[in-house]
């Protein structure tokens, strides 16, 4: 299963935003809105490749998403 990184902002914070802030990376499976920790992201909150996990560019990642991602990564 592939998987992807989807931004979640700050509150009142929308995507697309000029300097919208990425609060927190989360998990989703590829082209979803569900993180794997439960939470709704936006549709149109930015995303990254699965590869940036782990990375600067990944932080900070939710806790909860990086520890189901461990267990569905082969």
């Amino acid at each position: 299963m592939e998987h992807e990184l989807r931004a979640e902002y700050e509150e009142g914070v929308s995507p697309g935003e000029r300097d919208a802030k990425v609060k927190i990376w989360h998990v989703v499976r590829l082209d979803g809105t569900t993180a794997m920790c439960g939470r709704d992201l936006d549709p149109a909150s930015a995303t990254q490749s699965s590869e940036a996990w782990g990375t600067p560019q990944g932080e900070p990642l939710c806790h909860s998403c990086g520890a189901l991602y461990l267990r569905e990564v082969p």
